[in-house]
């Protein structure tokens, strides 16, 4: 995935092994063939870095350094160039391009320490100014590009990715207990914690400075600022939220690579359809879909690409996702560092896809959290039994403190179910991809905190500014219903039909709850792929694992069995045999065994030798085309 890597030494190093750890650490991150990288060294200063980046992308022009080379930016992500900005550096008489990152080393050559608020996008970046003798290690203020971190004696170690760390550093190769207790109760580590033992990643917002060896570490910036903005009138936020929305979507179209929109039923992508500039060419749109179910989402994202004149492709689940799903899990295990796993296969297989048709990735995701207060966290609430160790706190069903009522909800959104429980799928996705979203812009955000309470739950803000903003598009109902252009009774009558089928369908997919899971091949008999089912959902995780997967599974929880010093085998066993009559759901569990077994054999066993230098290889099998487009 694309990124940076590297470590700032407190001791003097020999150029040719520093640099050859730095080329290790690189190496384990460069798994696609467009990948581009390279180098950064500064021994009198200790410091010895790399990146890698998309071909093409915004981060691929670097190492961005002043005429003097005095001041070096190594950088990972995007940043938007807002327009009183570009006036102010042009004034200044910078000559810049808004689009390849040029900017960068300008503004902070005017601003000094307050460059890192000025920043608008998903970063991360260690900046070296030669001139203070000081270096910044420092990402975006919710914390979407993470860096990971260990400090010895001997040096500040620094990547994207936690297996970078791992190659360099084996006394790292194991696994933290209190990080897996997190994972086995949600789904993913809470705040700066990771799974291995010695690594963390840096808090939303931070900005490391390193000076003399010592490592000083502070936030740039903090979101008390915006949680005492005072709430608006819902007409003042309705009017505020279409004019920011409007104003600041250009800056995600910008750039001379294609764009693709990957559109759902849903409003949050409906609003950047329906707000797109007239002007310039535009974008294409997918949306990703099952073997053959024509489902909601494809039937509705194609209309909403019609009404706006631009062409919808269909990615689907080809047989090849079935007959390669071992590799595809190790390719998502290992891409992601764990934070996803064998539920999440698809997201490097559909991205991979959509990479086809365009590089970068526009999506609606995270409206929903940040404007309506939706939340993805939720007790994994796994079985005690399926571990071999008494593990406290495993069993417990309370929220991490960060969505509790003691933050702001926007503020819990955004720095911890955003970065936390949706990493996976975004690290996923980028690795393939170059990521957008309008809906993490600071100016957005900034304005969320401002919504009444009156309407903080509610889609009426969107619906209000999809209907200003595109008559034809307001016509074209969502998967739960119209957008209040219909009588009322046919309003109702089609969210009470919307919410009905997608229940039926969230029970065939997950299975009913543990209560009522006997019933389970009951709703099996009824699925015919008629007008009830099938329409919303189309990722069967909980029935692959019994039917195409079967084999795949049954061999790879023999092994957890077998070799494992994690798992109880007579609950494991226990799994096996439950599972293939079908009347227990046990995904989940499935999931995390698999999971974690994978994390240490494609992070902590291959690095114990100098065979496995590069991933890539273990991937060629799966780099041909997945499927029709």
């Amino acid at each position: 995935m694309p990124g940076i890597v590297g470590f700032i030494s407190r001791r003097p190093a020999a150029p040719w092994e520093a640099e050859s750890h730095v080329e290790q650490m690189l190496n384990v991150m460069r798994y696609e063939p467009t990948y581009v990288s390279g180098r950064y060294s500064s021994p009198e200063m200790g410091i010895y870095a790399g990146w890698i980046a998309h071909g093409g992308s915004f981060a691929s022009n670097q190492i961005f350094q002043d005429e003097q080379r005095k001041v070096a930016l190594l950088f990972s992500g995007e940043c938007f160039l807002d327009s009183e900005t570009y006036s102010f550096l042009r004034h200044r008489g910078h000559a810049i391009d808004s689009g390849i990152g040029s900017w960068l080393i300008p503004l902070y050559l005017e601003q000094s320490d307050g460059f890192f608020e000025q920043l608008n996008g998903l970063f991360s970046g260690l900046l070296i100014d030669h001139r203070s003798q000081r270096a910044f290690l420092f990402n975006d203020r919710y914390g979407m590009e993470r860096v990971y971190w260990h400090e010895n004696d001997d040096a500040f170690y620094f990547a994207s990715e936690a297996k970078a760390l791992l190659r360099i550093l084996p006394e790292l190769r194991e696994f933290d207990k209190e990080g897996v207790i997190e994972y086995l109760r949600f789904g993913c580590t809470i705040h700066s914690r990771t799974l291995f033992k010695g690594i963390k990643s840096m808090p939303p917002g931070s900005l490391w400075c390193v000076e003399g060896g010592r490592c000083k570490r502070s936030k740039y910036f903090e979101f008390r600022k915006w949680e005492v903005e005072t709430t608006q009138s819902p007409c003042e936020f309705q009017a505020d939220f279409q004019e920011t929305f409007k104003r600041i979507l250009p800056h995600f179209l910008q750039g001379n690579e294609e764009i693709g929109i990957s559109l759902t039923a849903g409003l949050d992508g409906r609003m950047i359809m329906a707000c797109l500039p007239e002007e310039g060419v535009g974008p294409v749109c997918y949306t990703f879909a099952g073997q053959a179910q024509n489902l909601l989402d494809a039937q509705i994202a194609a209309k909403v690409a019609a009404a706006c004149g631009l062409q919808h492709h269909i990615l689907r689940i080809g047989p090849d996702f079935f007959s390669d799903f071992p590799l595809h899990v190790d390719r998502t295990v290992y891409i992601t560092d764990g934070c996803l796993g064998l539920l999440g296969t698809h997201e490097a297989y559909f991205n991979r896809q959509a990479a086809r048709l365009a590089p970068v990735r526009l999506t609606g995701v995270f409206g929903g959290e940040i404007f309506r207060e939706v939340s993805f966290y939720k007790p994994v609430r796994l079985n005690r039994e399926l571990l071999h160790l008494d593990w406290p706190g495993l069993g417990q069903d309370t929220e991490p403190d960060h969505i509790s009522d003691r933050l702001h909800p926007v503020t819990a959104a955004v720095t911890g179910d955003i970065p936390d429980r949706r990493f996976g799928v975004i690290a996923a996705g980028r690795s393939q991809t170059v990521f957008r979203t309008p809906y993490l812009d600071n100016e957005l955000v900034a304005l969320a905190y401002r919504i009444p309470r009156a309407i903080r739950d509610s889609p009426e803000p969107v619906i209000a500014a999809i209907k200003n903003n595109s008559y034809k598009l307001s016509r074209i109902p969502t998967d739960m219903g119209g957008l209040g252009n219909e009588a009322p009774l046919t309003s109702a009558i089609r969210r009470m039909f919307g919410r009905a089928t997608f229940k039926l369908d969230y029970f065939y997919s997950e299975g009913l709850p543990r209560p009522l899971e006997r019933f389970n091949p009951v709703l099996d008999a009824f699925k015919t792929g008629g007008m009830f089912f099938g329409r919303h959902k189309f990722l069967y995780y909980h029935k692959w694992f019994q039917r195409e997967l079967a084999q795949f599974v049954s061999e790879e929880i023999r092994v957890a069995i077998r070799g494992s010093e994690l798992w109880n085998a007579r609950y494991l066993r226990k799994i096996l045999a439950e599972y293939a009559h079908g009347t227990v759901n046990y995904s989940s569990e499935i999931n995390v065994v698999l999971t974690l077994e994978a994390i240490k054999r494609l992070l902590f066993q291959p690095f114990g030798t100098d065979t496995i230098e590069s991933p890539r290889s273990a991937f060629a099998r799966i780099d041909h085309p997945a499927s029709q487009v």
